[in-house]
């Protein structure tokens, strides 16, 4: 009873998000194209390698990954479509890798025990300029240029860079932080953040929001005009108004600089 109804669930998700899919994973390359519905979500989770991401001017999302490496042709790459739009994983085995990744599902966690860096997976993704994105590596630098939607990109290992005609979340262990935003229409809290790398922000001139700043080891710059409590200058926080405040920014980092700038300042 329980398969009978199941199954036609699956399909009319599917068939409401992803139109026109197609896929192939073979040996050490993988391809996928297909199309989303506007402001639907495409979500790349990564183990070892870098994630570029680039709009483009096309209707439809195309996907390649590179495999390299040690047992580069037992990593698989994982599709899975959903209410949200489309998320993309790759899977490490047991046997091959002495640990695994996994499972591929839609949303920010992401959870992988796979021991060495050696095999890695370098995705370039080519997508409309009305679709959300979202980048996640362990070990590898994320990059989401010339995007139109929200992004979110993050990682441990890594750099992330991030230009968008809305506005993005950035987070990273060990790597810097360059995101430029075309505008400021989040609610609630938006925060970039670094423990090993410098964090440069660039907002558009209407700016408003309530802002923190944090770096123990580093300095806090702003082009923006600033009313402000505590030591803005080196080291330690700050928290300011930028224009009439609301919504809240915060941009920390542990061992870097903190640079707020106006639009064409990175």
């Amino acid at each position: 009873m329980k398969l009978r109804y199941c199954r036609p669930a699956v399909l009319t998700i599917v068939s409401f998000v992803l139109t026109a899919a197609w896929a192939q994973n073979e040996g050490r390359e993988f391809h996928w194209s297909g199309k989303l519905a506007a402001d639907k979500l495409v979500e790349i989770k990564n183990v070892n390698g870098d994630i570029e991401a680039e709009g483009s001017t096309t209707d439809e999302v195309q996907v390649t990954a590179e495999k390299s490496g040690p047992n580069a042709d037992q990593v698989k790459i994982q599709v899975v479509p959903s209410s949200e739009g489309v998320t993309i994983c790759t899977i490490y085995s047991d046997g091959a890798f002495g640990g695994s990744s996994g499972p591929c599902e839609s949303g920010k966690g992401w959870h992988t025990n796979v021991h060495g860096d050696r095999t890695k997976v370098h995705f370039i993704v080519h997508m409309p300029k009305n679709l959300r994105f979202a980048g996640t590596s362990v070990n590898g630098s994320v990059a989401a240029e010339d995007m139109g939607r929200f992004v979110r990109a993050d990682t441990v290992n890594g750099s992330v860079r991030v230009s968008t005609a809305a506005w993005a979340q950035a987070d990273t262990v060990n790597g810097s932080i360059k995101v430029r935003m075309g505008n400021a229409d989040w609610s609630g809290t938006l925060k970039l953040d670094s423990v090993n790398g410098s964090v440069e922000l660039e907002m558009p001139d209407d700016l408003s929001a309530d802002v923190r700043f944090s770096s123990v080891n580093g300095h806090m710059n702003t082009d923006f005009p600033l009313t402000t409590t505590g030591n803005f200058g080196a080291g330690h926080s700050a928290h300011g108004k930028i224009g009439n405040g609301g919504r809240e920014l915060v941009i920390d980092t542990v061992n870097g600089n903190v640079e707020l700038r106006k639009a064409g300042g990175i």
